[in-house]
Formats: C-alpha cells, sequence, structure tokens
C-alpha cells in the first residue's frame, strides 16, 4: 500500500478533535513509515544476472481466487481457498524467503518484494479470516498499530515485516512511485491485487497498466462537475514520491489519465479531497 496508515492511540486522540478531512489526512501521513534504507544489504543486485523467481504458485492461486467484479474492483475470495493452495500459498512464501534477491537483477528483485509483500499479505488475511478490515488484525487490546510491523517474514537471516518490505526496501531502494499501484493491503483503496505474479521481463509494463487502471478508476482519482478533484490518500500519504505538491500529483495523474479523465482535470490546480476505504477487499461480502 501500500500503502498503510497505522491508527496509532495518538492518531485517533488527535481525530477526535479534527473536522476537516484534509487535517486528518495530515495527521494520517505523519504515521506513514519513511523512505529509510534500513536494511543496506537489500540496495544490491545482479543486473548481469539471468535468474529468476518460479512465481508458479502464486499465479496459480492468483487465477483461482482472484478476480475483478462488475463494479471494477479485483476482490479475493479469501472464504473458498482450500486447505491444499493455503499450503501452496505458504510454501511459495517459504521458497522467497529462501531465495537471496540480491542475486537477482534490479527489474527482478523489484518484482520479488512486490509478490512477497503481496502473498504475506493475503496469507496474513487468511490467518485471521473471516474479518472486515485487515486494520481488525491487532496483537492484543493495547496494540494500535495493526499488523504491519509484525515481523512476518525472513530473508536473507533479516526478520522482516510489511512495513520492512514496503518502506525500507521497496520505496527506499528503487524510488519507484508506480510501486504504490502494485503493493496490495487487502482493501477496497487500494490498487488492485493483480491477477498475475509479477516478474522481471514484465515488471515495467505491469506497473505502468496497474497505475492506469487506478488512476482511471473513481476510488483513484475523479472530478465532478464543477471540475473538483478527488482523489486516493495515497496521493496524500506518500505525496513525496510524487513529487511533493498537489501540482506534481496532479501531473503525474494526467500521465495514465484516459482521454476523458484528462480533459476533466484540464485547468485543475488542486485536489479537493482525499478519500480511501479501508474494507476488505473480499468477494464474499460484495
Amino acid at each position: 500500500m501500500i500503502a498503510v496508515f497505522r491508527p496509532f492511540a495518538l492518531a485517533l486522540f488527535c481525530l477526535a478533535f479534527v473536522g476537516c478531512a484534509s487535517a486528518q489526512t495530515a495527521i494520517e501521513r505523519r504515521f506513514i513509515p519513511a523512505a529509510d534504507l534500513d536494511f543496506p544489504a537489500f540496495a544490491q543486485s545482479s543486473d548481469q544476472s539471468s535468474l529468476t523467481v518460479d512465481n508458479t504458485a502464486w499465479n496459480t492461486f492468483l487465477e483461482r481466487y482472484v478476480a475483478a467484479e462488475d463494479d471494477g474492483v479485483a476482490r479475493v475470495r479469501y472464504g473458498a481457498v482450500t486447505q491444499e493452495d493455503r499450503k501452496g500459498l505458504d510454501g511459495y512464501v517459504a521458497m522467497l524467503e529462501a531465495t537471496d534477491p540480491t542475486l537477482l537483477s534490479s527489474d527482478e528483485q523489484l518484482s520479488y518484494w512486490i509478490n512477497l509483500y503481496n502473498a504475506v499479505t493475503i496469507a496474513l488475511i487468511l490467518d485471521h479470516y473471516p474479518l472486515t478490515s485487515i486494520r481488525k488484525i491487532k496483537s492484543g487490546p493495547f496494540d494500535f498499530d495493526g499488523p504491519w510491523d509484525d515481523k512476518l517474514v525472513t530473508v536473507r537471516g533479516e526478520a522482516l515485516s510489511l512495513n520492512d518490505i514496503e518502506h525500507a526496501i521497496i520505496r527506499a531502494v528503487f524510488n519507484e512511485p508506480r510501486i504504490h499501484y502494485a503493493v496490495n493491503c487487502a482493501s477496497i483503496g487500494c490498487p488492485d491485487l493483480r491477477p498475475q505474479a509479477y516478474d522481471g521481463a514484465s515488471v515495467d509494463r505491469a506497473l505502468d497498466e496497474q497505475a492506469r487502471a487506478y488512476v482511471n478508476h473513481p476510488r483513484g482519482v475523479s472530478v465532478d462537475q464543477k471540475g473538483r478533484v478527488t482523489a486516493s490518500k495515497i496521493y496524500a500519504w506518500f505525496r513525496e514520491d510524487f513529487g511533493e505538491t498537489e501540482e506534481n500529483i496532479l501531473n503525474h495523474i494526467r500521465l495514465y489519465a484516459d482521454p476523458a479523465l484528462g480533459e476533466a482535470l484540464e485547468g485543475a490546480e488542486e485536489i479537493r479531497r482525499y478519500e480511501y476505504d479501508w474494507s476488505l477487499n473480499d468477494a464474499s461480502t460484495n
């Protein structure tokens, strides 16, 4: 995400006294981890390497359980996952844990981290299913952080959380705003979980496809009849990744806007509102 917002106790206290949506979003943004390289070893890659990751098991899982519905949002049939397919998913995650990503090319490595993040997130949801939102996952009654700082996998001897993967590795190493269209936090407001694995040979094209799909869906960007722009909170939470200012964010959006949206955005200079839906992307609830 996922970019993700972690609802710490302080944030909840502050939000109780904030009526303005923009002020609320600003408070949320303060709790997004910075893109700091906390694991320098993972900044290494082997760009002459021809090694690839076998994503067969992940592709099989995605093909069986992920599909776009009538509203254009891809959902996951969590309740239909069989024990056999859950074992296959766990085996895939274990295989990624046993892989040394520094031996991969940069594109293959980026794909590796995105696939790991998404597969681990799905496994996390299945561990706690049924539930209505990933934010419901708590380690105890006084856990205000949610699951994003829990150490869930180990790669090259490093215990990693979802936040580690997204912020301290992917964002810190690759400096690529389009990753926000790829990492999926199991929420309706998030860009779709892609129904195919990412791979080094096609990751650039896949990121462009994901960007276009999200930008041109109402949960990404919409413009009302008065020309007022509503955008996903992703653009506010990670504004530095998209160019910091709303002018640069809008210019980024225009790069992927279809003609109709591009026309609607002509003359737009600000984003009036940011929104996000944390409801679980569960096919059985739609």
